[in-house]
């Protein structure tokens, strides 16, 4: 018999003429901890530390990836596409975007809640990274499934309305914008802790009124969303946390932008303090 390299069948026989484990070719899928990665991902966003953030998300996507946990690999690519999109990453947040879009189809779940979340994310970075033609696409779909599945009071409806309001005020179509809006405002006010997120929706409306109507015109309207969105982020009810923090934040810029300079360095010596003490 000519020389040949061993074969897997030279030195083991199945248990029995049915089995096919010995011919088995790939590892079983070993999933990731997903609850223990979201609570170490809050400890490092409570102290703004995205530093510790990112090699965290890098290690366990080369888990998921090496273990073939497609789900795990679906969650890590959506918190990724959030921290790259804050980042300012284009290329990045659209590499994570594009994959997660991939791993709704692989695992057939393009009709589920988890994939309407995953459009949102997308669409979010598109939008983020002034490509809302794009995002608007992604909305649309996002919108038909979560307004099929979810309760018309949850949060995560008031989060799919708000930020595409803000791609059809990219887009010009302002009065769409403006419902949606409405319907975000709507939403979050039966949510717990959704004032901060109203406040945000506020402030949104100020920009959509500025790009339909000028400064100028606009100046009286503008103002009422400011002061309706400042009192919202003094809400007693808010807990006072690294989230609370990230919105005070990304809310300070627009009160500059409108003049209010002592509102806006407020708000960012309150981010400051609530991150160092985490």
């Amino acid at each position: 018999m000519a020389n040949r390299p061993l074969d897997i069948t030279d030195y083991m026989d199945p248990g029995c003429p049915f089995c096919t484990d010995a011919f088995q070719n790939e590892p079983p899928i070993r999933s990731i901890p997903i609850d223990r990665i979201l609570e170490r991902l809050d400890a490092d966003y409570a102290r703004n530390d995205t530093e510790s953030a990112e090699r965290h998300l890098d290690y366990w996507l080369r888990e998921a990836k090496e273990g073939r946990d497609l789900r795990g690999e679906l969650f890590l690519r959506n918190e990724r596409m959030g921290f790259f999109r804050k980042a300012g990453r284009k290329e990045e947040a659209f590499e994570n975007a594009e994959r997660a879009l991939e791993l709704v189809e692989l695992l057939e779940m393009k009709q589920s809640v988890t994939a309407g979340t995953t459009l949102v994310n997308a669409a979010t970075v598109f939008q983020a990274f002034e490509d809302p033609g794009r995002a608007v696409v992604l909305f649309e779909k996002a919108r038909t499934l979560y307004e099929g599945e979810l309760s018309p009071g949850d949060e995560r409806l008031g989060g799919l309305y708000n930020n595409m309001a803000l791609t059809l005020t990219a887009l010009a179509r302002y009065r769409e914008a403006a419902e949606l809006f409405s319907k975000a405002l709507s939403v979050m006010s039966g949510c717990p802790g959704g004032e901060k997120e109203m406040a945000v929706t506020y402030l949104n409306l100020a920009s959509c009124t500025e790009a339909e109507k000028g400064l100028e015109e606009g100046e009286p309207e503008i103002g009422d969303y400011l002061e309706k969105a400042s009192g919202l982020l003094e809400s007693p009810l808010i807990p006072r946390d690294g989230e609370y923090a990230f919105v005070c934040e990304k809310c300070a810029p627009v009160f500059g932008y409108y003049g209010w300079f002592l509102r806006e360095q407020e708000l960012k010596e309150r981010a400051e303090a609530l991150y160092a003490g985490a």
